[in-house]
């Protein structure tokens, strides 16, 4: 008897691990390698890997930050603009101080700009998509005044040594993209931080009926996602030595496509951090593969943009086949 029950708990784990919407991403994920694998000789070898490693940290970063958002039902479209104005304060932060002084005043830049957002969305009852349109053209502007039109090089050459050290072969940028979703998975799985993030999405009202911190945790999700955009433009200068007021452009585009194709719902309440990593490598895979095969970067975007249509359609078929059942 026991043996029976352990089978059929067995079997009903299996069956949930099977039925996960992650399991499905990470199947997605390893047929799309195959498929690039054999579409060009040069995908699976050690460089190439490194390479899609590599390219996934800034928009990794990123998506952390707007899954911590779309969870609550919120969007953040500044996120680009907020990556390129931070770049901006720490490009000129570092001609006059220390790096370990620069670097925390620029994410303590971004948190501020995202706190901002918070408020005028969590208080106010701003829509967030209007807010952070707002936020996003104030940020670019305030970028190109900052920085007088121009773009800023004559960084410190010890910056390059967050992404350019490695620890057991693996670079540092790779290793902090691992930690920090490690982290994220933690908070949004085992706290009650993380619990409520989601009930907001899922019902806003029954969350403050439950006497649930609504007020914080929904202004915390842009807090989140302003200072990680602040942390992505620091590898982002780290690699390419200079910052440009035009820098991350589009970021926020990229960023709601690796969290949609991720499997988040765009309503809340639904997705998970791992979905949204899958969805990083995913989408950085299908650049890559693109890339190596010679592919216009113009059409690049008609490939991502198709697939957040068929993500969200397929979203909108579950939920259909859920209602009916």
């Amino acid at each position: 008897m026991a043996e029976t029950t352990s089978n059929a708990n067995g079997s009903s784990l299996a069956g949930t691990v099977f039925r996960s919407l992650e399991f499905r991403m990470l199947c997605l994920a390893l047929l799309l390698a195959v498929v690039l694998s054999f579409a060009s000789p040069f995908f699976l070898t050690e460089r190439n890997i490194f390479n899609i490693l590599d390219q996934s940290v800034v928009i990794g970063i990123v998506a952390v930050g707007m899954t911590f958002v779309i969870l609550t039902g919120g969007i953040d479209l500044s996120v680009g603009a907020v990556f390129g104005l931070t770049g901006i304060i720490l490009a000129q932060a570092l001609q006059i101080m220390p790096i370990p002084m620069a670097i925390p005043l620029a994410i303590l830049a971004g948190a501020g700009i995202g706190l901002f957002s918070g408020i005028l969305i969590a208080v106010f009852g701003l829509a967030p998509f209007v807010v952070t349109l707002g936020v996003m053209a104030i940020g670019r502007s305030l970028s190109f005044i900052f920085s007088g039109q121009r773009s800023i090089s004559g960084l410190p050459p010890e910056l390059d040594s967050i992404v350019y050290s490695t620890f057991l072969g693996i670079p540092a940028n790779v290793l902090f993209l691992i930690g920090l979703y490690l982290l994220a998975w933690g908070y949004l799985t085992y706290t009650k931080g993380g619990r409520t993030i989601y009930t907001i999405g899922s019902n806003h009202e029954a969350a403050r009926a439950a006497g649930l911190s609504t007020m914080f945790y929904s202004i915390l999700p842009y807090v989140i996602s302003g200072a990680l955009a602040a942390v992505a433009v620091t590898f982002s200068l780290a690699q390419i030595m200079s910052a440009d007021p035009l820098a991350g452009n589009q970021l926020e585009l990229d960023a709601i496509a690796a969290v949609v194709i991720g499997g988040a719902s765009l309503y809340g309440g639904r997705g998970s951090i791992i979905g949204t990593l899958l969805g990083v490598l995913i989408m950085v895979m299908i650049r890559n593969g693109l890339n190596l095969m010679g592919v216009s970067p113009f059409w690049q975007g008609t490939a991502i943009g198709s697939i957040v249509i068929i993500a969200l359609l397929a979203e909108r078929l579950i939920n259909w086949r859920s209602a009916r059942a």
